[in-house]
Parts: C-alpha cells; sequence; structure tokens
C-alpha cells in the first residue's frame, strides 16, 4: 500500500487503552499453590472493575468523538470502555482478549497471585500453554486483531478497551501495517496510547 496521502482515504487514529484497576487485587493474599493460582485467574478473568472508579478525564476527552468503541470479551475491559466512551455502546470482541497466564506446575511452593502472573508469563513465553493458548497462536490473534483496528479505521478514531500484555503485543502488529505510536501513556491502568497510520 502507498504511503498515506491527502488523496487517500483518511484513516483513525487508533486509541488503545488498558483497563482500570480490577477488583480482584493480585498483590492480596492469600498465598496460593499452582493449582490455585489457575482458579485466583479464571475469576480474575470474569471478574469486574474495583468499585469507586472513573476513568480519567484525558482518556474521556481524547476517545469522546470516536467513531467505534471496541473492548475485549472480559468484563473489566468492556466496563472500561463503557466509562471512557459512553456515548457508543461497546463491540466486545475475545479477540481482544489478555493473553493466558498458564502457571508452571511448581509442586510445594506457594504465592501471591503477582508473582504467579511474573512466573506464568515466562513460562508462557517460553513455551508453556497446558490446554490453552500459546505464544505462537496468541501472535496470530493479535495480528489479526491488529488487521481489524486497521479495517475499522477507515471509519474514524477507534478505541479499544483491552489488557496490558495483548495491547503489548499488538504494538508490532500494527507498526508492520503502517502504524506509528505518537503518544506513548504507559502501561497503568486507565493507559492509553495513540496511534496515528503512516502507511506501508
Amino acid at each position: 500500500m502507498p504511503e498515506q496521502t491527502s488523496s487517500a482515504p483518511a484513516r483513525g487514529p487508533i486509541i488503545i487503552s488498558r483497563h482500570g484497576r480490577p477488583a480482584l487485587d493480585r498483590a492480596a493474599g492469600p498465598r496460593l499453590d499452582w493449582p490455585g493460582y489457575v482458579d485466583w485467574w479464571s475469576r480474575y478473568e470474569a471478574g469486574a472493575l474495583a468499585e469507586g472508579q472513573q476513568a480519567p478525564d484525558s482518556l474521556k476527552q481524547i476517545v469522546q468523538d470516536a467513531s467505534i468503541v471496541f473492548a475485549s470479551g472480559r468484563l473489566r475491559a468492556q466496563q472500561t470502555a463503557a466509562f471512557a466512551a459512553p456515548h457508543l455502546p461497546a463491540i466486545h470482541d475475545p479477540l481482544f482478549n489478555e493473553a493466558p497466564l498458564p502457571p508452571p506446575q511448581i509442586g510445594g511452593m506457594k504465592a501471591l497471585p503477582k508473582t504467579w502472573n511474573v512466573l506464568a508469563r515466562s513460562a508462557w513465553l517460553a513455551g508453556h500453554a497446558m490446554d490453552g493458548e500459546s505464544i505462537g497462536e496468541a501472535r496470530q490473534r493479535a495480528a489479526a486483531a491488529a488487521q481489524k483496528l486497521h479495517e475499522a479505521s477507515e471509519a474514524g478514531k477507534i478505541y479499544l478497551a483491552a489488557h496490558g500484555w495483548f495491547n503489548r503485543m499488538l504494538r508490532p502488529e500494527l507498526r508492520r501495517i503502517g502504524w506509528a505510536c505518537v503518544q506513548d501513556g504507559g502501561d497503568r491502568y486507565w493507559s492509553y496510547r495513540v496511534y496515528k497510520f503512516r502507511g506501508r
């Protein structure tokens, strides 16, 4: 595709945020063995945001005129989209779900969920998937997700509320099809990045 010019159809921008603070606290106890962490992660994936939150004004302002709003298939992302962009119902799509966190099966070990998160992500990146999505499959999903955002951007500004690690996986895929990050808000809860199309 040639570089975008004034005669080419306008695209985007695309704003991608991480969800707000979840109700289930990864830093809270009790300490869990690996099967206990599997149960914790399933409850985290199904869970809502912690009560009493509001989307930051900066995020609300930048997505207030979004033409299309997406959220992952997870409640915490859907609530984030509703708080940040109440002017449009979000399209809920599991294509944007978080990458899985299968823990290494270490017998006799108990740790906080935040510790298991680190161990599970490291193990997953090394090829450990248990019965879930592998890193290769997640990369394919990220490529498909980036393409979906790219195609939707013909309608105008796009907002996606999703997840920390999967948003990270989207970055190289968006770059590959011509998108540049022009505002980097980091990886905290409610943080966001802005992408503009530069062509490819």
